[in-house]
């Protein structure tokens, strides 16, 4: 049997994990994505790299699919929805709000967020500039300070502190596990990955990268491998 998505449970709160780089928080009917980096194809060819138009609206053709799938009320994006400044992929992406005007949608803003405010309000969208709190969870773009995976970031910087008795889930780092043969050859998975105050979602869009990290025996890892999610830890 192929498992599309599992369960797993989040102070007391019952997510549904999905195999296409999603979470379902069923008690809020609620979607959470990360990372769709919207636009950064046309950023690209606009640098004269050849990259296919095609490649976010299968990204927004999979949201229809899981907006159909499941009864979600409300989006949350945890950053990085639009990759750099405005172009012609914004208008693909205003033309899939508008087909669903009941659907609620969330921007926690990350760091590749630039466009100004007043688009997104132009669309309903609601823009959260640093997080989102919703008890048990803080929803953040970044991983907080204090939390358990603690990664890597890169050269300081400042990061808020993650809220006393609040669980974090961010995006960011684009995280993966990564698993090793026995003839010395490796493969990196996309993955869901819960440490003990904070947890991680998988870049959702298809343009991205991936960043390999290594979990600890108290952490709770669920790789994507196709249609499938699979515990590996």
């Amino acid at each position: 049997m192929t498992n599309r998505y599992v369960y797993h449970q989040l102070h007391l709160q019952q997510m549904c994990l999905l195999a296409e780089k999603a979470i379902f928080w069923q008690d809020k009917s609620t979607l959470i994505v990360a990372d769709l980096h919207l636009g950064k194809a046309a950023h690209f060819r606009k640098a004269g790299i050849p990259v296919p138009a095609q490649v976010h609206q299968t990204d927004l053709a999979t949201l229809d699919g899981l907006l159909q799938s499941w009864p979600v009320r409300r989006l949350v994006i945890l950053g990085d929805l639009f990759h750099s400044d405005w172009n012609s992929d914004w208008h693909a992406f205003a033309h899939w709000v508008s087909r669903w005007p009941q659907l609620q949608v969330v921007l926690v803003k990350g760091n590749h967020d630039r466009l100004p405010d007043a688009l997104f309000k132009d669309l309903d969208v609601q823009v959260c500039p640093q997080w989102l709190v919703e008890p048990p969870f803080v929803f953040s773009h970044v991983p907080l300070a204090g939390g358990q995976p603690e990664p890597d970031l890169g050269p300081a910087r400042p990061r808020p502190e993650l809220p006393p008795d609040l669980y974090c889930l961010s995006g960011h780092l684009h995280p993966a596990v990564r698993f090793r043969g026995r003839g010395g050859q490796s493969v990196s998975l996309p993955c869901f990955y819960f440490g003990e105050k904070q947890g991680l979602l998988p870049a959702f869009g298809r343009f991205t990268g991936t960043a390999a990290l290594r979990p600890r025996p108290s952490d709770a890892v669920f790789a994507i491998l196709g249609q499938q999610v699979r515990q590996v830890v």
